[in-house]
């Protein structure tokens, strides 16, 4: 992306990280960039870490959804699913 007419650059921050000896010897040796591979997963863990936080969040809305449901039928169940497919017609 750029901005302005310059490109953007993501700040970086150093750190520092324990990890297996062997595993780092064998993804050096194997010309693996572990910043790189350290970061993918770091963003991974942090998106499932948020989806997980709002499931949460909103788990009490979701229960009352079901249970609306469960008492009232979805209003287009009946041009969702029907037995032996869709009802839809055209």
């Amino acid at each position: 992306m750029k901005t302005e007419g310059k490109p953007m650059v993501a700040t970086r921050r150093k750190t520092s990280l324990t990890l297996d000896a062997e595993a780092l010897d064998r993804a050096r040796a194997l010309g693996i960039n572990v910043s790189a591979v350290a970061e993918a997963a770091l963003l991974q863990a942090v998106a499932e870490a948020r989806r997980q936080r709002w499931l949460d969040d909103n788990a009490e809305a979701f229960a009352a959804q079901r249970d609306w449901h469960e008492q009232n039928r979805h209003p287009l169940a009946g041009i969702i699913a029907a037995p032996g497919g869709s009802s839809w017609s055209r």
